[in-house]
């Protein structure tokens, strides 16, 4: 199997290079582009780096995360988010390639839907989508691009990812506690953290079958950003003065959704691997960045 990765030097990027090379025999040529020598953006040098390294799976680990940038910038957000994995999807159309990109919660609104109890349940990969912000607008756009564009593709949907390397919430956590010694986080935002090693494993095994279409894949349980913090504290013996906040006290260019959870649900019962629980993750994570 010959896989192309775009974004490979991002923290996602970085250990979806590893887990091919280590968790997939089989793999032959692995061609690790970053985004300082691909614009995913740019229809004719995706066109004609797919063209050239002729592979059987791209990976699109490439995007602008940027949540308030996307939102000041809406234009250079759907070109890349929107218009990039749709450049790739015709590419990979072109030379009879699967593609493999990937989403995010934030495609969906704020308020939890809940089940036949009155309780609340995670997204599926069914419900209707309804971003609050640009950054969702522009990769449920790109979401809807590939599936009109190309039959054999994983569209892997994740949410609060963080990784060794790389900007994200737990290193960010770390950062602010060391330099402060306090730290003020939203309780009214709940997810499922994600560690980028176990999302990258979740996707070289989408890469080697044939479960077409889109996939929740994060890391099990759910939490707030503010419980989030305090386990980062907790499992590292990091002190800090953690309160709590409401999102209201944060005055930020785009909302952000409320209820982030993705209910794995589907792709475990289509067989795919269950990930472990997102506190599990997160203590691995915190031994990896330790070293």
């Amino acid at each position: 199997m010959k896989v192309l990765i775009t974004g490979a030097g991002g923290q996602l990027g970085r250990d979806l290079v590893e887990a091919f090379a280590e968790v997939a025999p089989g793999v032959g040529d692995l061609i690790a582009i970053e985004h300082g020598n691909l614009d995913v953006g740019d229809e004719d040098a995706v066109r004609a780096a797919v063209d050239a390294y002729r592979p059987e799976v791209v990976v699109n680990a490439a995007a602008w995360t940027d949540v308030d940038g996307c939102e000041t910038d809406p234009a250079r957000a759907h070109r890349v988010n929107a218009l990039g994995p749709w450049w790739l999807a015709r590419a990979c159309a072109r030379r009879g390639a699967r593609l493999i990109t990937v989403s995010t919660d934030h495609v969906f609104s704020g308020p939890a839907p809940v089940d036949g109890a009155g309780q609340p349940r995670g997204w599926s990969e069914f419900d209707a989508v309804a971003p609050v912000n640009a950054y969702g607008r522009s990769k449920a756009a790109g979401d809807e691009l590939v599936r009109r564009t190309l039959a054999e593709h994983h569209i892997v949907r994740t949410s609060w990812v963080s990784g060794a390397r790389g900007r994200n919430f737990v290193a960010t956590m770390l950062q602010l506690a060391r330099e402060r010694g306090e730290v003020a986080v939203v309780d009214d935002q709940f997810g499922s953290p994600t560690w980028t090693r176990d999302l990258a494993r979740a996707i070289v095994e989408l890469a080697r079958s044939d479960r077409y279409g889109t996939w929740n894949r994060t890391n099990r349980g759910t939490c707030s950003w503010y419980e989030l913090a305090a386990a980062v504290f907790e499992m590292s013996g990091v002190e800090a003065d953690l309160t709590p906040q409401p999102s209201s006290a944060l005055e930020r260019p785009a909302p952000r959704p409320a209820w982030s959870v993705l209910d794995p649900l589907h792709a475990e019962a289509s067989g795919l691997l269950e990930l472990p629980h997102w506190r599990d993750a997160l203590e691995r994570l915190l031994e990896e960045m330790k070293g």
